[in-house]
């Protein structure tokens, strides 16, 4: 078996029998790998096998079959997101949503820096609906799905108010309405700031300011675009969806 040191994030753990674990990690340098942690409550590593714990682990990898956690160098837990359910509800959806963009086994070391990256400015308390919204945005490239936000798919005219065509998969321009008249109508402001997240770095992100009414069209939208095109059902985002209706209870009696 290979040893091997690297950054990871826990993405979940399960029970595994009566008293281990299987452990699934989003590594910086191996790509996704599931782990055994035996006697987990007595483990050495009990601590960091929790969800969204970061951590600088040594690892024993198999290249097919289930890897071993030896150690921990350091490690780091997002203390905000923990002690905010809605925080965590976006942050759990993140997580799921890079599980299911990434086979296991393959190395994306910019995917792992950009949800941690995303995890780190939630966690600072930036806007947890719109980091969602941007790691969306950004990580549909991932399922094979290319649409450019900044332009006419027809003319690649720029700089002018542009609607969503579903038929083209792509932006038209005022000169080009007419090719989909079963076009989205959408709000050009809603477009401009999808182009914005398209091609944010979140090392230029120091605030984030969207009105709520936008807010929910952006999610309307990309609920939308999501199951026409990448038809993925997870149990976080339905949480996150409920949370409309019973997390305001929450927010008007802390």
């Amino acid at each position: 078996m290979n040893r091997v040191e690297t950054w990871g994030l826990v993405l979940y753990n399960r029970n595994y029998r009566e008293n281990d674990k299987l452990v699934k990690i989003l590594t910086e340098k191996e790509g996704k790998r599931m782990f055994f942690v035996r006697h987990a409550h007595q483990s050495n590593v009990s601590t960091v096998i929790q969800p969204l714990v970061v951590a600088n682990f040594i690892l024993k990898l198999d290249q097919e079959g289930l890897g071993f956690i030896e150690d921990y160098r350091e490690s780091q837990i997002f203390k905000h997101i923990n002690g905010d359910i809605f925080k965590l509800s976006y942050a759990s959806y993140l997580v799921s949503l890079t599980d299911v963009a990434l086979q296991d086994n393959v190395r994306d070391p910019a995917l792992f820096a950009f949800l941690l990256k995303t995890l780190q400015l939630m966690d600072d308390g930036l806007d947890e609906e719109i980091l969602t919204n941007i790691f969306e945005v950004q990580v549909l490239s991932r399922f094979g799905i290319a649409i450019n936000f900044q332009d006419c798919i027809v003319c690649h005219r720029s700089g002018v108010p542009l609607d969503f065509s579903s038929r083209y998969m792509g932006c038209l321009c005022p000169l080009h309405l007419d090719e989909d008249p079963n076009r989205s109508h959408l709000d050009p402001n809603l477009i401009y700031l999808l182009s914005r997240f398209q091609g944010l770095s979140f090392a230029d992100l120091k605030s984030i300011s969207v009105k709520p009414e936008m807010k929910r069209n952006i999610r309307i939208f990309l609920d939308h675009l999501y199951e026409e095109c990448v038809g993925i059902h997870l149990k976080s985002k339905k949480f996150i969806d409920d949370l409309g209706s019973w997390g305001q209870l929450l927010k008007d009696n802390p």
